[in-house]
């Protein structure tokens, strides 16, 4: 979970309150991701190889492209960053 937590704060430009911890954290990350959305964050967070990823989420290189400007677009919101602090 904490290499969760250094991949979500990578992302975010501006966190002024410190993130949830553990099991909190991934409920709210479940809730608020999409199931790509949260495949993606885990893959960066584990340093997984994305062409494995690519090939299971069936994405070309623009659909991931995509996805992974969603993904920071979603977690620069400061609604979402209010979930998922505490």
């Amino acid at each position: 979970m904490q290499q969760i937590q250094n991949e979500i704060k990578k992302h975010i430009n501006k966190l002024i309150h410190p993130l949830k911890s553990g099991d909190e954290l991934k409920l709210t990350l479940k809730a608020k991701l999409t199931k790509k959305e949260y495949k993606l964050l885990s893959c960066w967070a584990n340093e997984d190889n994305i062409d494995e990823l690519k090939s299971r989420l069936h994405l070309d290189d623009n659909k991931y492209d995509e996805l992974s400007q969603k993904l920071i677009k979603k977690l620069n919101q400061e609604k979402f960053k209010q979930e998922i602090c505490k």
